[in-house]
């Protein structure tokens, strides 16, 4: 007797773990945030405030990594960030000095350039989350044959 309610215990935790993993798998994410233009067209929301972190690498590394707050403007399909708080020292950059700029589409990001605290502009590339609150960039020297990496910053939303 004991054996066969420990036979049925166990196929009915089971097909609740089953039954469980079939409705997660179902769930659809959320979508991200997007804003419609005066000419009609959709894009990706980008403006706010976002919590930032920096990380300076190779010839940058002597800045270190530290947080940031960064707030991002949005005109039409442009947009502009700036420092909310001063760059820890050594790093000149202030708040209110320019942080980055580039393009959005209806997909997300479609151009983005980071301006170090010295006002160098780097071509980077990044990543987005599916539901467009968190944002991977990684900036790179362009005038260097090797394309090194100079800058990893993660924006979160706030």
């Amino acid at each position: 007797m004991k054996r066969r309610i420990t036979i049925w215990a166990v196929c009915f935790v089971a097909l609740i773990a089953w039954t469980g993993l079939a409705f997660a798998q179902t769930a659809k994410p959320a979508a991200m945030k997007t804003v419609k233009l005066p000419t009609g067209e959709e894009v990706f929301d980008i403006s706010g405030e976002w919590d930032a972190y920096v990380e300076n690498l190779n010839a940058l590394s002597k800045f270190g990594a530290y947080q940031q707050v960064f707030k991002i403007t949005q005109e039409s399909n442009s947009f502009t960030g700036i420092r909310l708080k001063d760059n820890p020292p050594p790093s000149p950059g202030k708040a209110g000095s320019t942080c980055m700029q580039g393009e959005v589409d209806k997909n997300g990001i479609k151009k983005i350039e980071l301006i170090t605290s010295a006002g160098a502009r780097l071509p980077s590339v990044c990543k987005i989350s599916e539901d467009g609150n968190k944002i991977n960039i990684d900036g790179f020297d362009s005038e260097l044959p090797t394309r090194s990496q100079l800058v990893r910053q993660t924006l979160i939303r706030k």
